[in-house]
């Protein structure tokens, strides 16, 4: 009886080895057809073949994968650098401008109450290059203006004249503060005359010309540009250059001249300058930018005081009314407020481009690395 036992344990023992081997070699042979499969070549495939294009890239090509889209600006050109200061990528220059033509006009044919028929014309240019390294920024802006106005039975006169320089070097220490140095140039193309005294002067009875007087401001200090409409800066440590190369103007008090035959005067002081830009509705802007400066040396309490303001009416990308005001106070030079204010509408063009960066747009023209 216990050899029957062992004999049916024995042969149910082998049969069900034999079922788990069975299943064993049926799963081996499932995995070995699936792997077969994704190997192997469909021959009818070779029927229709379908050829794929490689570009084939030589030594030292340049490969750029991010395609960006590049179209002409029709917004305001850029007032601060911000824009510039934000930018993660390693672009390095870049380059954005304004061209503006002003007219203004009036006719008179047969009118009684009296009048003289004339027409002004004023050019104005306004251009940036700048250069952003990292936690370095350079920022290079040139202003040029000039302008005259033509009456009847009268010879044509100035009414704009001017040439602005600056520069301005910064160094990133957080929270949109930027160690700063830089300089600024002053001075006019061509001569000026007091029309009030002179209503039809000769060149001898100039007031004024290039260099005469040119002014150089140059400092250390610090930059304060929070956002895209706003910006101070602040040098406590300036020096303002007074430049007068006309012999026949080197007089002692014009221009703050201490004696005759002087062609430059030094002063140290403080400067701060500050630019906003109200944005009062889509089409219509407030640029004022608002300039101190106090001599150390010499009555600190007098400061010099250069005010412009700019309001700007768009009635599309090409034209719109300006109308600038500019103050100017410097002790040295009359002790009363100048003024100078002029209206026209103008026919303006931006140099620049502007690149759609996660819907944002932002000008940033002429791209190089």
């Amino acid at each position: 009886m216990r050899n029957l036992l062992t004999l049916i344990l024995s042969v149910t023992s082998l049969l069900l080895f034999a079922q788990n081997n069975r299943n064993i070699l049926s799963e081996i042979d499932s995995i070995s057809q699936q792997r077969w499969n994704a190997v192997s070549l469909d021959v009818d495939s070779l029927a229709n073949p379908t050829f794929e294009k490689f570009k084939v890239q030589f030594k030292d090509t340049i490969v750029i994968f991010n395609k960006v889209d590049l179209v002409k600006t029709e917004n305001d050109i850029p007032v601060t650098p911000y824009n510039l200061l934000q930018l993660k990528d390693p672009i390095k220059w870049f380059y954005y401008g304004q061209n503006n033509l002003v007219f203004n006009q009036s006719s008179f044919s047969n009118w009684n109450s009296g009048g003289n028929s004339n027409i002004g014309i004023i050019g104005k240019i306004n251009y940036n290059l700048s250069y952003k390294n990292g936690l370095h920024f350079l920022d290079n802006n040139l202003q040029l203006g000039y302008g005259f106005v033509s009456s009847q039975a009268e010879s044509s006169r100035k009414t704009e004249d001017y040439i602005n320089i600056m520069a301005n070097y910064g160094y990133d220490v957080g929270r949109n503060y930027y160690l700063s140095t830089g300089f600024q140039f002053l001075s006019q193309f061509s001569a000026g005359y007091n029309y009030s005294l002179t209503p039809n002067p000769s060149f001898n009875d100039r007031i004024s010309r290039f260099m005469s007087p040119g002014y150089l401001y140059t400092g250390v200090g610090v930059l304060y540009n929070p956002n895209e409409n706003f910006q101070v800066i602040f040098r406590p440590v300036n020096g303002k250059f007074t430049f007068v190369t006309d012999p026949a103007l080197q007089k002692i008090g014009k221009y703050g001249l201490e004696r005759d035959g002087q062609s430059t005067r030094a002063e140290l002081g403080a400067l701060v300058n500050i630019l906003y830009r109200l944005n009062i509705s889509k089409d219509i802007n407030l640029v004022n930018q608002v300039n101190l400066f106090s001599n150390y040396l010499f009555n600190a309490e007098r400061v010099d005081i250069a005010y412009n303001g700019t309001l700007t009416i768009k009635f599309n990308k090409f034209i719109k009314t300006v109308v600038s005001l500019d103050l100017l106070y410097d002790h040295d030079q009359m002790q009363r407020l100048q003024l100078k204010q002029t209206l026209g509408i103008a026919l303006s063009y931006n140099l620049g481009f502007e690149i759609k960066e996660k819907n944002k747009k932002m000008i940033k023209p002429f791209i190089t690395k």
